[in-house]
């Protein structure tokens, strides 16, 4: 008899020098405190600027990103799917239009 093993493609994920099994690491929903698996959860890159006076923008002394986690139904009330496909709109809007310019000289 020989050593007839079927081995099955798992998927691995590999999280601080451990490879973890079909388990996705859990994160908290910020708005209602919802814990779900984080392939599931809608991350979202805020941006924090602290200044000394709120009605100058350019008077920024610290910012920072934050990645934020929502729950689908947090995400969807509060119009996070709405942002990201702005977000994706512009930046397509810009690569267009930096890549279509070939008039400029360099």
């Amino acid at each position: 008899m020989g050593s007839d093993h079927t081995f099955i493609n798992l998927v691995l994920t590999y999280i601080k020098g451990v490879y973890l099994r079909g388990k996705e690491p859990l994160v908290t929903c910020d708005n209602c405190g919802r814990k779900m698996p984080r392939n599931k959860a809608v991350s979202y890159e805020k941006m924090i600027r602290f200044g000394t006076d709120p009605s100058d923008k350019n008077n920024v002394r610290f910012m920072s990103s934050r990645k934020i986690y929502y729950c689908i139904s947090c995400a969807k009330h509060r119009g996070i799917f709405d942002k990201k496909a702005n977000e994706a709109a512009r930046r397509a809007a810009r690569t267009a239009a930096s890549g279509t310019n070939e008039d400029r000289k360099y």
